[in-house]
């Protein structure tokens, strides 16, 4: 059994949305066979720049390693920290690293897709101003 304190952040709007969203993946993860929430924290949302922003601090619990690395592709948390067990095949500080690097290059790539999305909403905005 493995456990794993993990962070997952919601950006978007409007502000009800974000909220639903991360509502959303909450129930999602709860229904997962193979991973059990043991205990979660949700922050507020709040408006941060141009964006609505949210996240939640995550204790879970996990069959193996396998079901650890599926959450993390499947939720994109924005952090992982390994809590049990100290010793696996791989040290928890070289795990713990590597997803962290692997989860920084995926939410570059979430980034990017994302803000090329909000361009292309707000571009549509002004579009249909000027069709008016």
């Amino acid at each position: 059994m493995i456990k794993a304190l993990a962070i997952i952040e919601i950006a978007g709007f409007p502000e009800k949305h974000v909220a639903k969203t991360l509502k959303n993946v909450l129930d999602k993860l709860k229904n997962e066979k193979e991973i059990k929430i043991v205990s979660k924290k949700i922050a507020k949302v709040k408006k941060v720049k141009e964006l609505w922003s949210t996240f939640a601090e995550i204790e879970l619990s996990l069959n193996n390693v396998s079901n650890l690395v599926g959450f993390c592709f499947d939720y994109m948390p924005s952090s992982i920290q390994i809590i049990e067990p100290k010793d696996l095949n791989i040290e928890q500080l070289a795990l713990s690293n590597i997803l962290n690097d692997l989860l920084a290059k995926l939410h570059q790539y979430s980034m990017f897709i994302n803000n090329i999305n909000a361009e292309n909403v707000m571009l549509k905005k002004k579009l249909s101003t000027f069709s008016e």
